[in-house]
């Protein structure tokens, strides 16, 4: 059924990210929290961008999609209510899945099909499991393989929504278990996860506010780390800053 903002939509602004190589859902979302109540914005993609709706769906926008062709898809954003962007809603979670332009690149028919995968597994509404238990058991199946880029990513994202270090250490102390004291000592051991562990709980310890924690952990293990980072661009330009210093 249209609804009757639909009648506004070509006043909208236009963000089109078709040419972007680099992670655009960060610059959209800023974008986003700029919208005035009863505006909104449209989004330009050669896939449809459905990682988008949850977030901003939680920032208080609708949205309607049309699919021009095979390799446009407009979407258009309504901002029925102003919701501030957190950590807890989901909207502002760290991490959004930036790896879905490597997709993009080999072809978007794969980029799309990736997106409908991601949607189901992460996307799905009224899951059985909860986000949180999702992203440490995804953390945890990362580590079994080795992953440790992937399950740095989860860990940080589980501690956005809430994920106590308790949990944390009884999770550290199955992977000793599993794993063994010899692998954990040679590979979890010096790993980015384990970095990222520790650094919570040193600063809980100090009384720091997971915020604030939130956004150290980001500096160090963000995206700027080429360990943690997953588009190769960013990873080519951090090695070449690293190796000029």
């Amino acid at each position: 059924m249209t609804k009757d903002w639909e009648t506004q939509k070509e006043s909208f602004s236009v963000i089109d990210v078709r040419e972007l190589t680099t992670n655009f859902l960060p610059m959209i979302l800023y974008k986003a929290q700029q919208v005035n109540l009863n505006n909104g914005i449209c989004v330009v993609q050669s896939f449809e961008p459905k990682p988008l709706y949850s977030a901003l769906k939680d920032l208080g926008f609708e949205h309607h999609t049309e699919k021009i062709s095979e390799h446009e898809y407009r979407v258009y954003f309504y901002r029925t209510e102003m919701k501030d962007m957190t950590f807890e809603s989901g909207a502002d979670m760290p991490f959004k899945p930036t790896a879905i332009v490597n997709y993009k690149a080999i072809d978007d028919l794969l980029a799309s099909t990736v997106v409908d995968f991601w949607e189901l597994i992460w996307g799905k509404e009224e899951s059985a499991i909860d986000l949180k238990t999702k992203l440490l058991l995804s953390m945890s199946n990362a580590i079994g393989a080795g992953r440790y880029r992937q399950a740095t990513r989860e860990l940080i994202k589980a501690y956005s929504l809430g994920v106590t270090i308790k949990e944390l250490d009884e999770l550290f102390s199955l992977f000793a278990w599993n794993q063994g004291i010899g692998y954990f000592s040679s590979e979890i051991g010096p790993s980015t996860v384990f970095g990222v562990y520790k650094q919570i709980k040193k600063r809980e310890q100090e009384g720091m506010e997971r915020r604030k924690i939130l956004d150290e952990i980001m500096q160090t293990f963000g995206d700027k780390n080429p360990d943690v980072n997953t588009l190769y661009k960013k990873q080519i330009k951090c090695c070449e800053k690293r190796d000029e210093q």
